[in-house]
């Protein structure tokens, strides 16, 4: 992965700034200023397009050309739709089309599995989720005419493979960039913004996901009788702190370097585990996600507009491909459909009654109702240590039902708390309202506290051999 070594920080990423800014003022001096202000964009997205090709081949050399395909094919659907008056039948083939392809190499063999016959399973394709949905997205906003087709396939292959969120999100529509693939400005502000934003991401995932991490494994991979309650319950916790800092994480990364290169794509976080329900949790914890699915199978179904038996079927479609979004696997349908009972409780029986409830009892039942959701999330087959078996074994140790020595836990939960503690204020808006507060202040920490981070994450990345990114497996 790029994002396991240094290339990316010191090779492809300084060689893409300097291609992007420096390419067009120099032909603009080679053909001595004659340039119009359109074909320097159209280098600029050409230089864009180039390298975020470069990114995705470097992980998927055969696979880039899969993605091509997609940004051919969606392009070509694209352009159809606007031409011809079958409308809905270009759109159903190409919703099919795009289906089609994930459906082959993300569920092919778990669907084989539930017929009762066995296949190999392809190689997953990096991010092919993320661009998928991306691309589909495009065609059915084009056939509902809220957006016109891209004008070229540059433009479009710009959108579909814009390097900084094309392997993990967010999941960005066009409507959220199709002026900036046009015409965009770069300031000074912008990408000093854009970096601080980028390093907090890099911090976020090299100083408290990888440590969450590595704890969440060493915990898990105990044998299966060893592992206490008290361990069982700081293994929830990691791994709830680990996949957190590592999707967010993530995802300002992507959003400060869209900054940079002037565009200005949708947040994906807003301090979660701060939500008092499971609705809140939702609207703010991998936002663009749960927007298309709101946007494209909710609301179309009926939403909550047409009775209550709709709006069930409807919360069942959402949550049902929800979970299988995230793999082709028993326990992220469980994850789905635990989450589409909980949201139908909450919202057709308990939504008066919480009004009246402290708001701190309703954070803490959401938080417990959250983690349940990572324990059904992690335990997912991949390993022994988080098989089926491993997963009862856990669950009984988190209700104390376990015959596991506590000194091992005691000593992980003594040596961790300092951890903990910064990162569930981590987890809050405090860490942003301080920065903003003192910088005002002393605005030489606008730079100073970056760097930091910056070296810190450095020192991380040189040392540490743990260094996953959890989506890009999505």
């Amino acid at each position: 992965m790029l994002f396991s070594s240094f290339l990316f920080l010191f090779w492809f990423l300084p060689v893409t700034l300097v291609l992007y800014f420096g390419l067009p003022p120099a032909l603009q001096c080679l053909w001595r200023g004659k340039l119009k202000d359109t074909t320097l964009r159209g280098v600029q997205n050409a230089v864009l397009f180039i390298t975020s090709l470069f990114f995705y081949a470097w992980g998927e050399p055969l696979y880039v050309l899969l993605m091509l395909g997609t940004v051919a094919m969606d392009f070509g659907f694209g352009w159809l739709i606007v031409r011809t008056t079958h409308r809905r039948a270009v759109l159903t083939l190409a919703i099919c089309a795009n289906l089609s392809l994930l459906i082959y190499f993300k569920y092919a063999a778990f669907l084989a599995g539930l017929l009762g016959f066995s296949i190999k399973a392809p190689r997953l394709p990096l991010g092919i989720s993320f661009y998928t949905f991306q691309a589909l997205s495009y065609v059915i906003d084009v056939a509902r005419g809220e957006v016109k087709p891209a004008e070229s396939p540059l433009i479009f292959g710009t959108y579909v493979a814009l390097f900084p969120q094309l392997i993990a999100g967010p999941i960005v529509r066009y409507t959220d960039v199709e002026a900036a693939l046009y015409h965009r400005t770069h300031t000074w502000e912008a990408a000093a913004r854009g970096t601080r934003r980028f390093v907090a991401g890099l911090a976020k995932k090299m100083l408290l996901a990888n440590a969450a991490g590595a704890l969440f494994t060493s915990l898990v991979s105990l044998p299966s009788q060893a592992i206490s309650t008290l361990g069982a319950w700081l293994a929830l916790f990691a791994f709830a702190v680990q996949i957190y800092f590592d999707f967010s994480g993530y995802s300002d990364m992507a959003i400060g370097l869209g900054h940079v290169f002037g565009f200005s794509f949708p947040e994906n976080f807003n301090y979660p585990y701060t939500a008092i329900s499971i609705s809140d949790f939702w609207r703010r914890w991998h936002i663009t996600l749960g927007q298309f699915f709101r946007t494209y199978v909710y609301f179309p179904l009926g939403g909550s507009k047409h009775g209550v038996l709709r709006t069930v079927l409807a919360l069942f479609a959402v949550w049902s491909l929800t979970g299988l979004w995230h793999g082709a696997a028993l326990n992220f349908l469980l994850w789905g459909l635990y989450y589409f009972l909980l949201l139908v409780i909450e919202k057709l029986l308990l939504s008066r009654l919480l009004t009246h409830v402290p708001r701190l009892f309703r954070h803490a039942a959401t938080l417990s109702a959250i983690l349940f959701g990572w324990l059904i999330f992690a335990f997912d087959g991949s390993s022994a240590a988080l098989s089926t078996a491993a997963l009862r074994h856990f669950l009984a140790a988190l209700l104390g039902w376990s015959s596991g020595s506590a000194d091992d836990a005691l000593y992980h939960f003594v040596r961790h708390l300092p951890f903990f503690l910064i990162a569930a204020i981590g987890a809050t808006p405090l860490p942003r309202l301080a920065f903003t507060r003192l910088s005002k202040k002393h605005p030489l920490l606008l730079w100073l506290l970056p760097l930091l981070g910056f070296f810190l994450s450095l020192a991380y990345l040189a040392g540490a051999a743990y260094n996953p990114f959890l989506y890009f497996r999505f």
